[in-house]
């Protein structure tokens, strides 16, 4: 699965991949295979970078254009 979304907001974000991989506490080479699809993202991961980025795990996905997350209950 490719995850175009994790490289865009990254990107927007002005980081680099060794700084989003420090984040998650994991070798700058893993994030990578994340972001080109060579590797499925562990959910842990998915949503520590959706709340590090203000967004849902949908938007990361692809799965919505919404790009606000949803409204915590």
């Amino acid at each position: 699965m490719l995850y175009p979304r994790l490289r865009d907001m990254r990107e927007d974000h002005d980081l680099m991949q060794k700084e989003v991989s420090a984040f998650l506490g994991i070798d700058q080479r893993v994030y990578s295979t994340y972001e080109t699809g060579k590797r499925e993202i562990p959910v842990r991961h998915l949503i520590a970078l959706a709340n590090y980025y203000k967004t849902s795990t949908d938007y990361l996905l692809g799965r919505t254009n919404q790009p606000e997350p949803y409204p915590h209950k």
